[in-house]
């Protein structure tokens, strides 16, 4: 079933092609919105905030690379799904879509009813995407609260409150602040905070902030010179410090909490980071008896 009432984009600089997709789309009861070039497009996603974007890769003034590339930089069109429309199938040409972070990529000549499947098949999935982040956000936004106030009987009533794993008021006092003030990575940086010991991965984080996994990783890359994975392992290794030195609990359970399927591998990865094994290095920073 296709979804009537979104606004879709086409940029296509052969008028006969892009009056058909237009014409078809509007058939269907969707929004259509046309742009004979790649400028005149940009422009155009940036005024009206498409549902999603369908655009050729050879156009006369600048290419579909460059017009995804710039929509993919403005946070207003950052998450919008982006289909590519070309003549050529070549491998090259596909993974380099991919890589900027395309959604989609189909070979002229394409059917009404094939661009229409698509069109469906990524609208469906950015629906899904926006579900799941507000479940997933909802959660953490109760795990806070709960964290916070346990916390605030337990100052009024001068008791001592174990936590299983840093949370996040204690992250904002603590050397668990970790990630650098980029507004345009807050998001990315935001995610990762709250589900660091959750066992993520840089794919969960992508689909979290509406990228792909290889355009954000380029994205991270370009502007902290690390990678996803990278804060992610930070993270968690700033969690593994703040539980050894405060906390008895074996290293197999701190590795659980902090998302650890494996203790050994937990342990390497502290190893690398630190110098020395969790254990030993507990015994020389730990601050509880």
């Amino acid at each position: 079933m296709y979804q009537s009432s979104k606004k879709i984009l086409v940029i296509e600089d052969d008028n006969v092609t892009r009056n058909l997709y237009l014409k078809g789309l509007k058939a269907k009861g969707f929004e259509p919105i046309g742009a004979n070039n790649g400028l005149a497009g940009i422009q155009q996603a940036q005024e009206s905030i498409p549902d999603l974007v369908i655009c050729d890769i050879t156009m006369p003034d600048i290419d579909g690379y460059s017009v995804l590339a710039m929509l993919r930089q403005n946070p207003l069109t950052a998450i919008i799904p982006f289909i590519f429309l070309t003549g050529s199938s070549a491998r090259a040409d596909v993974r380099k879509a991919m890589e900027l972070g395309a959604d989609d990529y189909l070979t002229k000549p394409s059917t009404l009813e094939e661009l229409l499947r698509a069109i469906a098949t990524r609208l469906q999935k950015q629906a899904n995407l926006r579900s799941w982040c507000a479940i997933q956000f909802d959660k953490a936004s109760k795990s806070v609260f709960i964290d916070n106030h346990s916390i605030a009987i337990a100052q009024d009533s001068n008791v001592e409150v174990s936590v299983g794993v840093a949370s996040p008021t204690e992250a904002s006092n603590g050397e668990s602040i970790i990630f650098p003030c980029i507004p345009e990575l807050k998001e990315v940086f935001d995610f990762i905070e709250a589900h660091y010991h959750q066992g993520i991965t840089l794919c969960d984080v992508a689909v979290a902030v509406g990228y792909s996994p290889a355009y954000l990783t380029n994205r991270v890359a370009r502007q902290t010179g690390e990678t996803v994975n990278c804060w992610i392992v930070k993270r968690r290794m700033a969690g593994a410090r703040s539980l050894l030195q405060n906390n008895n609990q074996t290293i197999e359970k701190i590795a659980k909490a902090l998302g650890y399927q494996d203790v050994s591998h937990f342990s390497r990865q502290f190893r690398q980071h630190h110098g020395l094994p969790p254990q030993a290095w507990r015994k020389e920073h730990q601050v509880v008896s």
